[in-house]
């Protein structure tokens, strides 16, 4: 099935008016595509849209295995924010992570 040009301008155009609703229906629709979520994200991330930590988020995995995975694929790696705005984008991803509790933690007595 072709997608007409016309959907994908109604879209955008729904998307000005209501940016919530658009913004869930699409992620509903990548969540039913891994595949489709896999590109779009790489593609985002490729075109410094998105942080290596939050393609990481978006595709449901760490970091590191995100990392291990994109060099497996010859997917150039970016290291450090590439400006202002995608630091702060990475440091709210961080934030957003539960703290974990270590063995190391002793009790005092």
């Amino acid at each position: 099935m072709k997608l007409a040009h016309w959907l994908l301008d109604e879209i955008a155009k729904q998307w000005e008016i209501q940016p919530e609703r658009v913004s869930q229906a699409l992620l509903r629709a990548l969540e039913t595509d891994p595949e489709l979520r896999w590109a779009i994200v790489v593609g985002a991330y490729l075109d410094e849209q998105i942080s290596l930590a939050k393609a990481a988020e978006l595709l449901g995995i760490d970091r590191w295995t995100l990392q291990e995975e994109f060099q497996m694929r010859g997917i150039p790696l970016r290291q450090g924010a590439a400006s202002m705005e995608e630091l702060y984008a990475e440091i709210q991803v961080w934030n957003a992570i539960p703290p974990q509790n270590t063995s190391e933690e002793t009790e005092c007595p």
